[in-house]
């Protein structure tokens, strides 16, 4: 699976092209605007939210790939300074939604309820994405999906993996349910 695979399938999972994506065609941008910092409880929660989105089963889960650690690096480094407010005004409303609704922290959640709440935001962001709005809850799956698919693990461990430059076969035999190839 290749970059422009990659986003194609975040593409049509989120619902919209990939949030900071002109930055994987341009190289992140340096800039001297100042940084927002990610606390290691905002870390741990992008984990949490991150494996209910992609959960461990028989192969890895998201917070094996860290992707928490991954998005807070990539909103900081690749996301405009718009896109950066977006995306941490909606990690401080995520709780708060969650305990409005729940009456208690997204982390002290059990995992059925965990999902419910992660599918009633996909709901909300795919209905603000149709009225040309900018979700956070999207930000967070794109990077989520983008992050583990884009790691070692999601690679190598969930991907079929060969190293480049590998071998060339013109005609290779596929089954349905093959695992779709990643290089690196």
């Amino acid at each position: 699976m290749n970059r422009r695979e990659l986003l194609t399938l975040i593409t049509a999972a989120t619902g919209t092209a990939m949030i900071g994506g002109t930055s994987l065609l341009s190289g992140c941008a340096t800039t001297t605007e100042p940084r927002a910092n990610f606390s290691a409880e905002n870390i741990a929660l992008l984990d949490e939210i991150a494996e209910t989105i992609l959960p461990r089963t028989t192969t890895p889960g998201a917070k094996d790939a860290q992707v928490g650690q991954f998005m807070s690096v990539y909103v900081n480094d690749c996301y405009t300074l718009d896109e950066q407010t977006i995306f941490h005004k909606g990690l401080m409303s995520f709780e708060d939604t969650c305990k409005k609704t729940y009456s208690r922290r997204f982390m002290a959640l059990q995992p059925s309820e965990r999902e419910d709440f992660i599918n009633q935001l996909d709901r909300e962001a795919k209905a603000g994405v149709a009225a040309g709005q900018m979700h956070y809850f999207t930000m967070i799956k794109q990077l989520t999906l983008f992050g583990f698919f884009t790691s070692e693990v999601g690679a190598t461990q969930v991907l079929r993996h060969l190293p480049i430059p590998g071998r060339f076969d013109g005609d290779l035999a596929y089954k349905v349910g093959d695992r779709g190839w990643a290089t690196r």
